[in-house]
């Protein structure tokens, strides 16, 4: 079963939503929107709830993550909601010693650079992450017709900060595994694969109607690396998920060159940075895939009519588009003022209506 295929038997209460809609490339009532880090950042319902507990340790908590999650839903009355959660939790739920440090990042104890290191990474089972099918089963009975998204960390980001031991500028331990070792590069990221597709296939079988692959550090690679070193294991976690059925959305930063590689990987929905206009992102993904973005996300801090403005030249570069999902060029500055994201819904709302 493809992602565009009507699921047999009864369909589901979210498969006439906008948002599906549009990843399915049909027509839609108004364009969808999300927006990538609506969970939380900005908001300070969320910093209330989030008052003295540890980021990992949020992820952990059903009650908690489905507040959480509903917040952006409730207040800008976006399109779907996204889980709440972290790239590296599926890492952390298989014993990597590993901690999300305020205004760093993740952070890894002893990172991952030689063969040895890699019996550390065992496989990923339901059992692990049961948090996450009892967070996933309290929020489809809240959102009702509206669409949860699931989401995981591409092989390449997560490859990156386990032999960075945390986030890089440069990422150059982890392109000299790449360069210098690449059997054992190409055996770390298909781990990863495994584990990332056990990820997702418990989201989904939870209930999240489509997924989202975050390739955050990818665009520090040339075209013809990503395709040698990197494409393989996206592709067979989108491969894994596959026969669910559901929508599966590939993302980037900095990725204008690798766009249409991202969308051979096996993305149904492409996501693109605020650096590379709609149009010419359709152009460079080809036809067959929905695209999603891609307003900068810092043109939340200028005033409301610049906001109007910018959103109009995202809308009319995607006019031509065969499906197209509205969302930020990244994710969700933190300090950006929640009324802005929720004018902007209604904005778009109101633009784009049939």
């Amino acid at each position: 079963m493809s992602a565009n295929d009507r699921p047999s038997g009864q369909p589901t209460k979210t498969y006439d939503s906008a948002f599906l809609k549009a990843c399915r490339r049909e027509p839609v009532p108004h364009t969808p929107v999300w927006f990538m880090r609506q969970a939380g950042r900005s908001l300070p319902e969320y910093l209330k709830v989030r008052e003295g507990i540890g980021m990992l340790e949020s992820c952990m908590r059903p009650e908690l993550v489905t507040e959480i999650t509903l917040q952006p839903v409730r207040r800008h009355k976006v399109d779907a909601a996204i889980y709440f959660s972290d790239i590296v939790v599926p890492l952390k739920a298989i014993g990597v010693d590993l901690d999300i440090k305020p205004g760093v990042g993740p952070v890894v104890a002893e990172p991952i650079r030689t063969r040895a290191d890699l019996d550390r990474l065992r496989d990923l089972t339901p059992e692990d992450v049961s948090y996450v099918t009892e967070a996933i089963g309290m929020l489809t009975g809240e959102l009702g017709s509206t669409p949860l998204i699931g989401f995981a960390g591409a092989p390449f980001t997560l490859a990156s900060y386990l032999v960075e031991g945390g986030p890089s500028r440069n990422h150059e331990h982890t392109k000299a595994l790449m360069y210098g070792d690449p059997q054992l590069w190409a055996d770390l990221l298909d781990r990863l694969s495994e584990i990332t597709s056990a990820f997702l296939k418990v989201q989904i079988e939870a209930g999240a109607s489509a997924v989202q692959l975050f390739d955050s550090w990818v665009g520090a690679l040339a075209p013809a690396d990503y395709r040698r070193s990197v494409m393989p294991a996206s592709a067979k976690v989108f491969d894994a998920v596959a026969s669910y059925g559901v929508p599966r959305i590939h993302f980037g930063v900095g990725t204008g060159e690798l766009l249409g590689l991202m969308g051979e990987a096996g993305a149904d929905v492409v996501g693109v940075d605020w650096r590379v206009p709609l149009d010419e992102a359709a152009r460079r993904v080809g036809p067959g895939r929905a695209l999603q973005g891609n307003l900068d996300p810092a043109v939340l801090f200028s005033t409301r009519e610049a906001v109007e403005t910018k959103t109009r030249e995202v809308l009319d570069a995607a006019a031509g588009l065969e499906g197209h999902i509205f969302n930020l060029g990244h994710g969700v500055l933190p300090t950006t003022d929640p009324d802005a994201l929720t004018r902007l819904v209604e904005y778009v709302h109101t633009r784009t209506e049939r």
